[in-house]
C-alpha cells in the first residue's frame, strides 16, 4: 500500500451526522453537529464542539444543556438542511416538520422523530481555536421503544441511523460483527461426538453400518487316507 503525507486536517471518518436540539420546547432551535462523540464511560460524558458565532452557541451556554438526537435516513435531509441554515432568521422546527418534545432532565427540547436522544448537561467550555469544546454529562437517554426486542435489549440495527464521511451521507450498511468476536471462544461442536457405555468405555458408533452376514461353515468328518498294507500284497502274489 502506498500512502501520500498531507498536512494535518480533520480527516476523519465516518463520524455522526447528529441533530443537536437546545433552546426550550415553545422556542425550539436545532443545528446540525459532527463534532460529538464519548470521551468517558462512568460517568457517561460527551462533547460538543461549536463555533462561537452560531446562533445556537449562546443558547447553549446559558441554558447549560443540549440534547444531542440521532439522526435516520428519513431524518438526513432535515440534518443537512439544519446544518447550512441559521435559526436566527427562520424557525428550523417548522421549516423540516420537526416536533419538540419535552425531555426529562433538561429544558433543552428532543426531537420527537429521532429514534434515541441523549440529554446533556453542561460541565465546561475549552476554548479551542475556531470551535469552543462543551463537556457534559450525559444525564438520560430515551430509546425508541420500537428498537427493543422482546427482552428489553437495544437493537440499534433497526434504527436505519446514517453516517457522515468527507462531505456524504451514508447508511450504515451490514453487520460484520460483534465486540469481541475476534476472540470469543467457538463452540465446541457436539453433533459428531459418540456415546461411551459406562462398562468398557468404548465408543458406541451412532452411524448405522450394513454387513453381510457370513455363511455358516458345515462341520464335515476328516476323510481318512487308504493305509497300504504292504503284507496283502504280498498275499495276493
Amino acid at each position: 500500500m502506498s500512502k501520500q503525507t498531507w498536512k494535518g486536517s480533520t480527516l476523519l471518518g465516518p463520524i455522526p451526522p447528529t441533530m443537536v436540539s437546545c433552546g426550550t420546547v415553545d422556542q425550539p432551535n436545532v443545528l446540525t453537529v459532527a463534532w460529538t462523540g464519548i470521551i468517558n464511560t462512568i460517568p457517561p460524558k460527551t462533547y460538543i464542539s461549536l463555533r462561537p458565532e452560531r446562533f445556537s452557541y449562546d443558547l447553549i451556554k446559558n441554558s447549560g444543556d443540549f440534547v444531542i438526537n440521532l439522526t435516520t435516513k428519513d431524518l438526513v435531509f432535515a440534518a443537512d438542511f439544519c446544518g447550512v441554515r441559521s435559526g436566527k432568521t427562520i424557525d428550523k422546527f417548522k421549516e423540516m416538520n420537526l416536533t419538540p418534545e419535552q425531555a426529562s432532565q433538561v429544558t433543552s427540547p428532543m426531537i420527537a422523530q429521532s429514534p434515541v436522544s441523549l440529554e446533556c448537561k453542561v460541565t465546561q467550555i475549552i476554548p479551542l481555536g475556531s470551535h469552543d469544546m462543551f463537556l457534559a454529562d450525559i444525564v438520560a437517554v430515551n430509546v425508541d421503544e420500537k428498537l427493543l426486542d422482546v427482552t428489553g435489549k437495544l437493537c440499534l440495527d433497526k434504527g436505519d441511523l446514517v453516517a457522515f464521511a468527507h462531505g456524504e451521507y451514508f447508511a450504515l450498511g451490514a453487520s460484520l460483527g460483534t465486540f469481541g468476536y475476534s476472540v470469543r471462544k467457538k463452540p465446541v461442536e457436539t453433533h459428531c461426538a459418540t456415546p461411551m457405555t459406562p462398562a468398557n468405555k468404548q465408543p458406541i458408533s451412532t452411524i448405522p453400518v450394513t454387513t453381510t452376514p457370513k455363511k455358516p461353515r458345515r462341520r464335515t468328518l476328516d476323510k481318512q487316507k487308504p493305509t497300504t498294507n504292504k503284507g496283502s500284497k504280498k498275499n495276493k502274489r
